[in-house]
């Protein structure tokens, strides 16, 4: 049981010690252009009448795999950029690598932000199309 609370408190170590070290804007950057790929493809589903993503994603069976390869898809070269700076990462500041820690950093700085965000980025176009086109009846065109 030493052995496991040894290698789980290094693995935690190394990841709080992460966003101070070297390369640390990419937690920054990361999570921005997962975001922004989050609000794109939410911009695209609501313009296109489709149901929220994370939602359809939890309640949907016969849609989950379809939208997880559609978002897999969409933030791949984030999950690729994300995985590519940890490993550099890890090898400049520990001299080695750790393949679960990677993931870990993928997950948190690309994967979630996008699951996070892509549904309330639906929400909030649906909403301001319903606001512009409620508010454009009974205007007067001049023209």
């Amino acid at each position: 049981m030493s052995h496991f609370h040894d290698v789980t408190a290094h693995f935690w170590n190394d990841l709080v010690s992460r966003p101070a070290g070297p390369l640390a804007f990419r937690f920054l950057l990361q999570p921005l252009m997962a975001a922004s790929l989050a609000i794109r493809d939410g911009y695209k589903d609501a313009k296109s009448g489709h149901a929220p993503y994370l939602h359809t994603m939890v309640y949907d069976k016969t849609q989950r795999s379809r939208l997880a390869l559609e978002g897999l898809h969409a933030i791949l070269r984030v999950m690729i950029f994300a995985a590519v700076m940890d490993a550099i990462y890890q090898l400049i500041e520990f001299g080695t690598f750790h393949p679960l820690q990677t993931v870990f950093i993928v997950i948190a700085l690309a994967i979630l932000p996008y699951l996070i965000l892509r549904g309330p980025a639906d929400r909030l176009v649906r909403w301001w199309l319903a606001r512009s086109a409620s508010s454009g009846h009974g205007r007067i065109q001049h023209g």
